[in-house]
């Protein structure tokens, strides 16, 4: 994963003043997890995600938009693949209604969060 977030990272770890040996420290994790998550060979969680934004006093907006891309895409897919029910009942009623929905959000490139 090559992504503009390992770069804001490296660069925050800099500006700062950070060895990755602090940062490490800081994140409770081993150096080598700093300098996978710097070259873009590992993921943050979202605990460290969280951590990093209070050690700099900052956000990474660029690392939700990577991975908020990469979602997209990916439902994208699985959506065009999803098989069609086995049997029609009341519980599926609302089913092309949401599915509708949902490829129109994909497709115009709205964020989650309305019904």
């Amino acid at each position: 994963m090559s992504s503009q977030f390992a770069l804001d990272l490296r660069l925050a770890r800099k500006k700062a003043g950070y060895t990755q040996d602090d940062l490490a420290h800081l994140l409770d994790t081993h150096q080598t997890v700093v300098s996978q998550l710097e070259h873009g060979k590992r993921r943050p969680s979202l605990t460290e995600i969280i951590d990093l934004s209070l050690i700099y006093g900052r956000s990474f907006e660029s690392f939700f938009a990577e991975v908020m891309a990469e979602r997209k895409k990916h439902l994208s897919v699985r959506l065009s693949t999803l098989p069609a029910p086995g049997r029609k009942a009341m519980s599926t009623f609302n089913r092309p209604g949401s599915l509708a929905r949902m490829k129109h959000r994909l497709a115009e490139g709205q964020d989650h969060g309305s019904a």
